[in-house]
Order: C-alpha cells, then structure tokens, then sequence
C-alpha cells in the first residue's frame, strides 16, 4: 500500500512529465498508436516493454509509449497526451479495472479504438482484450498444490490486488476448484495489491501462526523473492523430498521462476505471454484502426475468441502450467521447464 500511495502522490505532480516519459518508438512515419504500460516494477512487465517496440517495428506502427506506474490518474493524464499527439489507437493494460470507464468512454467518443492487454474493464467495451484465462490460472495452481499435498493440509494465496479482474480472477477460481476438489485443504487468502513487501509481511505472519503450512499459491512473481527469503530463513527451502518442503506455484513464467524450478526451490508456475501479449496486442489495434471487425472462435495462433459479454471480445491466449518433469496434476497437464515454446526461455 506505501508504494502505491507513493505513485499516487508522485502522479498528482508530475502526470505530465509521466506522460511523456516513453517518447516514440516502432517504425517512424508508420500509423500513430499509443501503448501505456501499466508499471516496469516486475520482471513480466519489464519484459512486455521489451517486446512492444520489437512489434511495433514489425507492423510498421509508430508508437507513443507512456508507463503509468500502477495508477488510474497516471493513465487518465497518459491518454490525453495521446489523444493531443493524434493517436489512432491506444494499447493498455489498466490495473484497476473498474476506474477505467471514464477514460474509456471518452476514446470511444473519439472514435479511437482500445485494446486492453492482460486486463479486462468491469465497464464499458473496448475492440479487443488480450490475455489468458486467469481462472485457469487458478485452477491449475489449485490442482497442482491439491495433487502434491494428497488433498490434505494447509496452503497460504498470495493474492494480487482485487480490484483487479485478474486478483478477483485467480482468487475466486483457486477458491472454488480447492472447495469443490480438495476439501480437506485449508486456505488462507491474503491481499497484498501486488505488493512484494506486504506479500511477505503477510506471509512471515501466517507461517508464525501455522507452521505447518505446506503449500503456497503466488498469483504473480512479484512475491518470488520475499517468499523464498522467508523460508530460507525458517529453514524451510529445502528439497521436494524432503517432509519440511513447501510447494510453491507461482504465475508469470519469468526466467528467474523456470530458474528456480530448475534448482528446485519453487515446484511451478502459470506462464503468462509477455510476448504475445505485445504482439496480439498490436495486431489487434492496427486491426481496429482499419476497420476489421473481430469474431469469436478459434484462432490461428493456438487461443480461442470468446464473447465475454455483448461488445467485448477476448482473445484468451494459451497460459501452460510450467513444471520440472511435464507431468500431470489431477486434469491439468503441464509442459518441461526447459520447453523452447516458453518466452521465459528466451532471454535474448
């Protein structure tokens, strides 16, 4: 909670200089398309700002890059400087969801069309939403803990913010599998809005009060190294065969966690598309600006286009359960750490 009200503070002063921050990038003289990025504090983020501009050359897009830094007012200020630079098209990944509405609203009243990456709006419509389905992302962690706990025992979720369609996502799907699938499993919900040091305030708290605990579901990265700092400490980081393990299922998909897979200090994660998320997300809004219009269904690129409600669209791009040996856990297979289809593993 500090370092969001930090940013909140910093973006009341300096919405303008933000604004600005990203200059131009992509493919010079190309259609004008804005990209705000939602935050360059996590190992995902940083990689998804890596790879727009490589898109945006290859569509021949020239691009006007902002960086909200996990904060509506940010992004409300970023898009007026957009529309003043005479953009056609606006990529954003707005973190809270139901603050957006205004914003949108005011672009579809400008006839400029919107893509949302990662995140879907609670209102209004936008052409397209790229990103995976975040209840998987939860079902799966719930099925992976579920398997290598024996349907017993206690887990701790670190969850992300929920005011965040993909917090409430992940929660309510890990939530529901654990209750309909592995009763007998405690879980113990804890809300950290994304934050690395609330996630590990809250989690030395619930390890003190239940030592026992032997599973724990991070709904992103940004938790990775507190967590692991932690039972470290506790003496508790140790190998799979060993009875003090703590499974630890993770989202991301970053190269860090397929390197802790590998050591064997984290069991799994969720690996969520930095790389494709730029590049749908760019194709879709060259795609809006000239007029195509979206259908549901199967696509092209391994996802399906599924109506999310009346006007919205979401291209759910496929999100593989990562793990050491590609094996299955109850109806969720998963693929090799060292598979070559996973972006994580391509540190170019």
């Amino acid at each position: 909670m500090k370092l969001k009200y930090l940013w909140a503070v910093a973006g009341l002063l300096t919405a303008a200089a933000l604004a600005g921050c990203g200059g131009g990038s992509g493919a010079s003289g190309g259609t004008v398309v804005g990209v705000d990025y939602p935050r360059s504090d996590t190992d995902f983020w940083n990689a998804y700002i890596k790879y727009v501009p490589e898109y945006g050359s290859q569509l021949s897009l020239e691009l006007k890059t902002t960086n909200s830094q996990n904060d509506v007012a940010n992004l409300t200020a970023n898009v007026q400087t957009m529309i003043s630079q005479g953009v056609k098209g606006v990529v954003m990944a707005p973190q809270d969801t139901a603050a957006i509405t205004p914003t949108l609203q005011q672009l579809a009243d400008k006839k400029i069309p919107v893509v949302s990456v990662d995140t879907r709006p609670d209102q209004g419509n936008v052409y397209m939403v790229v990103r995976a389905d975040n209840r998987a992302y939860g079902e799966k962690a719930c099925h992976f803990l579920g398997t290598k706990l024996g349907g017993k025992g206690k887990v701790v979720m670190l969850q992300g913010d929920l005011a965040s369609i993909n917090g409430r996502d992940r929660t309510e799907a890990f939530n529901d599998c654990m209750k309909s699938d592995y009763p007998d499993i405690t879980v113990f919900g804890e809300a950290t809005n994304w934050d690395a040091n609330t996630a590990a305030q809250k989690l030395q708290t619930r390890l003190t009060a239940n030592p026992d605990i032997k599973g724990i579901y991070m709904q992103s990265s940004f938790a990775l190294a507190g967590t692991l700092q932690l039972l470290r400490q506790r003496g508790l980081l140790v190998p799979a065969a060993d009875p003090k393990h703590v499974f630890i299922v993770s989202n991301d998909g970053i190269p860090e966690e397929l390197d802790k897979i590998r050591s064997g200090e984290i069991d799994a994660t969720v690996s969520q598309p930095a790389d494709l998320f730029a590049k749908y997300a760019l194709q879709y809004v060259k795609d809006a600006i000239a007029g195509k219009k979206p259908k549901a269904g199967k696509t092209d690129h391994d996802s399906t286009i599924v109506a999310v409600r009346d006007g919205l669209m979401e291209d759910q791009l496929a999100a593989p359960l990562v793990t050491a040996d590609g094996g299955s856990f109850g109806p969720v297979d998963s693929v090799t750490v060292d598979d070559r289809s996973l972006w994580g593993n391509n540190k170019s």
